[in-house]
């Protein structure tokens, strides 16, 4: 069974929403038959390319002037999804956050899945989500990225041949295309199987209803 995972690698609910499925999986009786792949989205692709030079914007001022209110709006914003994923057991530092372009971000995670599988893809998603959220590393940065992924596992020259290029861009717009198609407007969102689609950062117990019962509809049975 597969589940794909369209995401962002800094979106706050695509990271509570990654250890509410992992939850899930992890009491999953078949969870060693579940493969998991991530697919790629971007909640802002005309974000900036990394630039030294230029000053990072606080990200409580940043988030005011996306979503309106200005500067408070945006602390309360962070307030109330550090709440929320400090619940998931996730020590994030939002306010701390540095943000930008994350295209390379998943050309890089297209690749690790090329070359290593959905294994060494959800290392690497994992050490680039701990870097932004926790670690305030530059997201945007290519040799943050490239080092980010050596930690996870990527072979060091496959990652900087990746990061200084535009390979597998193809597979990213692919993905931001499927995505599309499906309706999904925004991210977390988990399709099972082709068959089941799970918008948000759901609670665990429905992501445990819907791998129950798309286990037992691929055996024919029933989720009971």
């Amino acid at each position: 069974m597969q589940v794909e995972i369209w995401a962002d690698v800094v979106c706050p609910w695509c990271y509570i929403g990654k250890r509410r499925f992992e939850r899930a999986l992890e009491g999953f009786a078949h969870r060693d038959d579940v493969e998991v792949v991530w697919r790629s989205f971007q909640l802002d692709p005309g974000a900036a390319p990394y630039d030294p030079g230029r000053p990072q914007v606080d990200h409580a001022t940043e988030l005011g002037s996306k979503y309106g209110g200005g500067r408070e709006a945006g602390l309360r914003m962070i307030a109330q999804v550090t709440q929320v994923a400090t619940g998931e057991g996730l020590d994030v530092d939002l306010a701390g956050a540095r943000g930008g372009n994350t295209r390379t971000a998943h050309r890089l995670l297209q690749a690790a899945l090329a070359t290593g599988g959905p294994r060494l893809q959800a290392a690497v998603s994992e050490r680039f989500m701990r870097g932004y959220f926790v670690q305030r590393e530059p997201i945007a940065d290519p040799d943050t990225l490239v080092r980010l992924a050596v930690d996870a596992g990527l072979d060091a020259e496959q990652a900087a041949a990746v990061a200084s290029s535009d390979a597998h861009d193809a597979q990213v717009a692919a993905d931001v295309a499927q995505a599309a198609a499906f309706g999904a407007g925004g991210v977390p969102f988990f399709v099972v199987d082709h068959r089941y689609a799970v918008s948000g950062a759901q609670p665990v117990e429905m992501f445990e209803q819907v791998l129950a019962r798309a286990w037992a509809e691929q055996a024919g049975g029933s989720a009971s």
